[in-house]
């Protein structure tokens, strides 16, 4: 169960997006009323809302808003039980194209729902969804290629990825503000006692997600290969992330509520970890075996802040959450790819999907 501090909504800002709509559907699941905050700004994540309410009915309240939108939001949160701040602006390439745009709503909008929380009074803890951007390029870690992937020459690193010791370093505009917003979050439990939470997310992929080639790679890959289009690669397709299943991630954002008092004030890594660390490559090569299709691949200049490499370390989550090791990846890449079978009424072979994955 969820454990709310209070028996007022829960407010999950973006919660039409790809991950707060998972988070806002397990609420409601459990029993839960959910106040799903979201612009609607990114095309397609309507069908999300939609989704919600055909499931749960009233016990999802929409609210059609912007985080910058101070009136809207403090109204919202009035009340609320809990806060699950995910509404971003998501993309790097975004965020170049318009620095001021990325900075208030990352920044700016995340501060909003701080002090809407802290001006009203309210108890509601605040998790917050940052990402591992705010870690910088890593260019500092010497890297060498193995099976297609880049992979660390310090076996340390190799063993185990970052972990939350490593130094802060903001690149890129989004790096910027999403850092930011990160370093207010902990900073208002200290200067105000709010009970707040960090989690700096790796690549999370799953069912609801609207991939682009700005983000959301696996699913942006696996809808251009169902559909029988080009696929363009940025870089040599050597990088390697630490993908992991969205169900696995909503897991850690409700554990992160239930146990607010113990991991308040403090940042933690979200990722798959080492096991389930692959490069752009290999999930290429894997989605070729689901589809059953020859993928046709552009490859084009590295694109700005992109890191060759990086794989969190989890450890420190799983173990203040006492969380079970995440859904391996080739399972977790054919339920995604399952579910936008279903989703888009793509056509094609269908996928041996659990002989693949084992």
């Amino acid at each position: 169960m969820i454990s709310p501090t209070s028996d007022g909504p829960i407010v999950v800002t973006g919660g039409a997006g790809f991950i707060g709509c998972n988070i806002a559907d397990r609420v409601a699941a459990q029993g839960s009323e959910v106040i799903v905050f979201d612009a609607l700004a990114r095309p397609g994540v309507e069908r999300n809302l939609n989704w919600l309410v055909s499931r749960h009915g009233d016990r999802i309240r929409p609210v059609i808003a912007d985080v910058r939108d101070e009136e809207a939001l403090n109204s919202a949160v009035c009340g609320a039980s809990a806060v699950f701040h995910m509404a971003a602006q998501v993309a790097v390439t975004t965020s170049l194209l318009d620095p001021l745009d990325d900075f208030s709503v990352n920044l700016l909008g995340s501060l909003n729902v701080l002090e809407a929380v802290r001006r009203g009074g309210s108890v509601a803890p605040v998790v917050f969804a940052s990402t591992n951007k705010v870690y910088g390029s890593l260019a500092d870690i010497s890297l060498e290629i193995v099976d297609d992937a880049y992979a660390p020459k310090e076996a340390s690193v190799r063993a185990r990825g970052v972990d939350e010791t490593r130094p802060l370093d903001f690149h890129t505009p989004y790096g910027c503000s999403k850092g930011a917003a990160d370093q207010y979050v902990l900073d208002y439990a200290r200067s105000f006692g709010l009970r707040t939470c960090v989690l700096r997310m790796s690549c999370i992929y799953g069912p609801r997600q609207m991939g682009s080639e700005d983000q959301g790679w696996v699913a942006h890959f696996l809808i251009r290969a169902l559909e029988g289009r080009p696929i363009s690669i940025y870089g040599d397709g050597k990088q390697v992330r630490d993908v992991l299943h969205v169900s696995d991630a909503v897991d850690a954002y409700l554990a992160a509520l239930r146990n607010i008092d113990r991991v308040s004030g403090r940042p933690f890594n979200l990722g798959g970890g080492p096991a389930n660390a692959v490069s752009l490559r290999q999930v290429l090569a894997y989605i070729e075996t689901l589809t059953g299709r020859a993928l046709e691949l552009d490859f084009d200049d590295w694109r700005e802040g992109d890191q060759r490499y990086f794989v969190a370390d989890a450890r420190r989550l799983r173990a203040a959450l006492d969380l079970p090791l995440p859904i391996g990846w080739r399972e977790g890449v054919a339920d995604l790819c399952d579910w936008l079978r279903t989703e888009r009424g793509l056509a094609g072979p269908r996928a041996l999907a659990k002989a693949a994955a084992g």
